[in-house]
């Protein structure tokens, strides 16, 4: 089952969830979002980058897959989300720039982990800088930050 993502992302992204949560097999299932919520979602929410995460009917958590501005180019990356909303993971799947790409780093990107809907992330406080990423750090603090807005205001809503 593919789910709309493209191969190459798709395993990539298996891989981290199997890891993650421990489990061998699992299923994934688009978690739609109503066109009108998702107009005031600082995030993109389709049916192709958000999905519940299942193991034997139970709930584990979910998957959000997008894109981020590097300098010139995007970058793909995953954040996985327990039941509750908080942040298990976080990764870049694909960096397509020559620069920057220390932010795929696992001690760089460790500190999203257990961030909840309630945090706001300041690039130079609670996140640090890297010398000659500054462009992507920020890139990925804004997007977290809007993702973990749009969790809140889903939340908010009823409709997560």
């Amino acid at each position: 089952m593919s789910n709309g993502l493209p191969k190459n992302i798709k395993k990539k992204v298996d891989k981290e969830i199997r890891d993650t949560f421990e489990v061998e097999t699992f299923d994934l299932s688009s978690y739609s979002i109503n066109s009108e919520a998702a107009k005031e979602l600082p995030s993109k929410f389709e049916t192709d980058n958000f999905f519940k995460i299942n193991n034997q009917e139970q709930l584990l958590g979910y998957v959000y897959i997008a894109q981020a501005p590097s300098k010139t180019a995007q970058f793909d990356y995953v954040v996985l989300l327990d039941k509750e909303l908080v942040i298990l993971k976080a990764k870049v799947l694909i960096y397509r720039e020559d620069y920057g790409g220390e932010i795929g780093s696992k001690r760089w990107l460790k500190q999203f982990i257990g961030k909840t809907r309630y945090d706001e992330l300041k690039y130079g406080d609670n996140i640090m800088a890297i010398s000659g990423a500054t462009i992507s750090v920020r890139s990925m603090t804004t997007a977290m930050n809007n993702l973990l807005r749009s969790l809140n205001i889903l939340h908010s809503k009823q409709l997560l």
